[in-house]
């Protein structure tokens, strides 16, 4: 699957609908991101049942804003309306290969039971 544009307009719906969801923060005018964006399309090529997003920053800024992006490129991993991995900076292919491969081997009801533990503790 190519990388999809994602907008303020189809986000939420690309990103709720289940599976996993990585979603790229970029700009055109970034270094790192120009670099990071053929890694990007290479693994999403080998992953026909992820979807890979690509939020341009620029064009983007209420999304930019809402999820504080302040340093670019910025990768995000959503599973299941489930934020799993939201660093910044540019992945190695082989670690994105790895990202993706343990957002997949996750056991998500686990993830929700600790998530609900984390909230009930605070």
């Amino acid at each position: 699957m190519a990388t999809v544009e994602l907008t303020k307009d189809n986000f939420d719906e690309v990103v709720t609908g289940g599976g996993i969801v990585l979603v790229d923060f970029w700009a055109a005018w970034c270094g790192p991101c120009r670099m990071f964006a053929p890694v990007f399309e290479r693994v999403s090529e080998r992953h026909q049942d992820v979807v890979f997003g690509k939020v341009d920053t620029e064009a983007q800024p209420e999304l930019a804003g809402a999820f504080q992006i302040s340093s670019i490129p910025t990768l995000m991993v959503v599973r299941d309306k489930v934020v799993l991995y939201s660093q910044p900076g540019a992945l190695p292919e082989q670690a994105l290969e790895e990202l993706v491969t343990k957002a997949r081997e996750l056991d998500m009801d686990e993830v929700r039971r600790q998530l609900a533990e984390q909230g009930s503790r605070a």
